[in-house]
C-alpha cells in the first residue's frame, strides 16, 4: 500500500517534502506513515529504478531532495493498478488507495475490470460475526455495538455498491 501511495503521487508530480504529507492524508488516519516505514520504502523503490533523486537549492539553506518516477516506475504503477493483489481489492484501506490512482490506468476497459473484482467481492454474503458458517445480520444481534458495526458497514457497502455500478456504467462495462 505504502508503495502504490508513493508510485501513485509521484506519477501526478516530482514531490519532496510533501510525498509524506499526501500519503499521510491518504492512509495516515488509518495507518500513520512514519519516516521509519517511508524513507525505506523510497529506497527501495530507488534500487529497483523506479524512482530518481534530483537534489535542488533550497528554499531557504538546506538542498531538498526531489523524487521523479522514472518511465519504469510509471510503468510499475500501471501494472499493479491493472493486477492488484486480492487484499488490495478486500481490505478497504488498501482499495482506497488503489482507488485514489486508478485514473492512471489509461484503459477504461482495465479499470473497469478492478472495479468489476471489487463489485463481485462486495456482492458475496459476508459478515463480522457468523453463527457456525452462517453470516449473522444486524437484525439479528442483540448487541447494539455490533448491531452498530453491521448497519454502518451495509450502509457504506449500499453506497459503493451503487457507485460501483454507476461508474462501470458510465466506462461501459457491467454494472450488473
Amino acid at each position: 500500500m505504502l508503495e502504490l501511495a508513493i508510485l501513485g503521487f509521484l506519477y501526478d508530480a516530482p514531490l519532496h517534502y510533501e510525498l509524506r504529507k499526501r500519503i499521510t492524508a491518504l492512509t495516515g488516519h488509518v495507518r500513520p506513515v512514519a519516516e521509519s516505514t517511508l524513507y525505506p520504502a523510497i529506497k527501495r523503490l530507488e534500487k529497483a529504478g523506479l524512482l530518481a533523486r534530483e537534489t535542488q537549492p533550497g528554499a531557504v539553506a538546506a538542498p531538498r531532495h526531489v523524487l521523479t518516477l522514472t518511465p519504469e516506475g510509471r510503468r510499475e504503477l500501471r501494472e499493479r493498478l491493472a493486477e492488484p493483489a486480492r487484499g488490495d481489492i478486500t481490505d478497504e484501506n488498501r482499495w482506497f488507495t488503489l482507488l485514489a490512482f486508478l485514473r492512471h490506468l489509461d484503459d477504461e476497459a482495465a479499470q473497469a475490470a478492478v472495479l468489476r473484482r471489487r463489485l463481485t467481492f462486495l456482492e458475496e454474503p459476508a459478515s463480522f460475526f457468523y453463527e457456525g458458517e452462517r453470516p449473522l445480520r444486524a437484525e439479528e444481534l442483540d448487541d447494539p455495538f455490533r448491531r452498530g458495526i453491521l448497519t454502518i458497514a451495509r450502509a457504506t457497502s449500499q453506497a459503493e455498491l451503487a457507485w460501483l455500478r454507476e461508474t462501470l456504467a458510465s466506462l461501459g462495462g457491467s454494472g450488473r
